[in-house]
């Protein structure tokens, strides 16, 4: 799909073809608010306003940036104000993935121990600012460069790498007995 193609075909007045946008990243909006937003958003509903965003957001969108960062950037958008609506912290649930995860040991007292760490990691991971925990999870479970980050979250790289290192430095000490 030729993504310039199609946004100045919407643009200039056919809109069907908005529905291949949808379909090129409807998973991958949907994936990223579960990401950020776990079981407190519904999906659906989450994904659906992004799309909603995004349609309204179009004449802003100047190809400066890929198409994809842009609806980062508007997904990340409308779950942290959702979030921010309903006034709660992040809670991940254990169908988020995690980075490294080890895999499971015979040993049911060592499972139970990993189980009860990556339960305190998720639940430190949603204490933590909406500005740490959005760039640690676009980093972490996206695979974002700090540059792509910059983008999405409208800011400096430097202020990426600050945030991601003050996520870390305040998950260690939720997380240091």
């Amino acid at each position: 799909m030729d993504e310039e193609e199609v946004i100045r075909d919407i643009l200039a007045g056919n809109v069907n073809r908005y529905a291949e946008i949808v379909k090129a990243y409807q998973t991958i909006v949907a994936n990223l608010c579960f990401k950020m937003g776990g079981l407190k958003l519904d999906i659906p509903e989450m994904t659906q306003q992004v799309f909603v965003e995004l349609y309204l957001a179009l004449p802003r969108f100047q190809f400066k940036s890929k198409l994809s960062t842009f609806i980062y950037r508007i997904t990340v958008n409308v779950v942290c104000k959702e979030l921010k609506h309903q006034k709660r912290f992040l809670v991940p649930t254990d169908d988020m993935p995690l980075p490294d995860r080890p895999a499971e040991d015979p040993n049911v007292e060592q499972s139970t121990i990993r189980q009860e760490q990556h339960q305190q990691l998720r639940m430190a991971i949603g204490r933590l600012h909406p500005e740490q925990r959005t760039a640690l999870i676009l980093y972490t479970y996206s695979d974002f460069s700090y540059n792509d980050i910059a983008d999405v979250m409208q800011c400096t790289t430097a202020k990426v790498e600050s945030l991601i290192f003050r996520a870390r430095k305040n998950l260690k000490k939720m997380l240091t007995p």
